[in-house]
């Protein structure tokens, strides 16, 4: 940013990062805008007292994140995210092992998935445990630790070494941040550390993105995009938003 924003102008792009990331720190935003923390504080308050954010240690997330059956949450970009989950069903088959993180496009997923789909279930997130288990045919394990109050995923030691004692043939993750330069990647360093072992205990990778979220870059890396098998966004795999990721070694979806 090469000039100082007005308040409305920051709180723009504030509730916009937070709607394509579902969180934002109070340090990375100071230097994004360019003003003092204390500023961003002031901010967040404002928004959080508007009922537009909920303010968590060090930052905010998004209500819809927080909570997505909350008929009065709007979810960002829902209809992409419903595009997405209705592109990973086709990958899902009957008796497969399926791991999944958390997130509104998961969420969407978990609604999307048919009644006839018989398969095992382990997630590290409660609401979509919540959501697939009002499928008649999946067999459902939530990975139970610390629950993460900004990511609403379970975090901790307990759920890396439950991790550890599973093979699965798919993992599903949402990414918040994504680029050929510096992989996946996120804000959050607990997250990271229950990302990389859902990684390693899967067969195939898949990420789940919406466009936005693409050439963009968190503080703290995931995974390299080598490890991915399926990437999976709104766009049409032909779309030239894709053509950075074309040439690598993963299935455009």
């Amino acid at each position: 940013m090469n000039q100082v924003l007005l308040k409305e102008e920051r709180h723009s792009f504030i509730m916009r990062q937070i709607n394509v990331h579902n969180k934002v720190l109070s340090t990375d935003l100071s230097h994004q805008l360019q003003v003092s923390e204390d500023t961003i504080r002031r901010d967040l308050k404002e928004l959080a007292d508007a009922g537009k954010v909920l303010k968590v240690h060090g930052g905010a997330i998004g209500r819809s994140f927080h909570y997505p059956f909350n008929g009065n949450s709007e979810v960002y970009a829902q209809e992409a995210k419903q595009q997405i989950a209705a592109k990973v069903i086709t990958l899902l088959k009957n008796d497969m092992v399926i791991l999944t993180g958390g997130g509104t496009t998961m969420i969407e997923l978990a609604q999307q998935i048919p009644d006839t789909l018989r398969a095992t279930f382990f997630t590290i997130s409660p609401l979509v445990a919540l959501k697939l288990s009002d499928h008649p045919n999946l067999t459902v394990f939530s990975i139970g630790g610390q629950l993460s109050k900004s990511a609403s995923v379970h975090i901790g030691a307990s759920v890396i070494n439950a991790l550890s004692d599973i093979r699965v043939d798919l993992c599903l993750l949402g990414a918040n941040g994504l680029s050929v330069q510096e992989g996946m990647t996120d804000s959050d360093w607990e997250v990271v550390q229950v990302k990389r072992a859902m990684i390693r205990s899967a067969q195939k990778l898949c990420v789940l993105s919406i466009a936005e979220k693409l050439n963009s870059v968190q503080r703290m890396k995931v995974c390299d995009l080598n490890l991915i098998h399926y990437l999976v966004t709104e766009l049409p795999p032909n779309s030239h938003f894709l053509n950075n990721y074309r040439h690598l070694d993963l299935v455009l979806l």
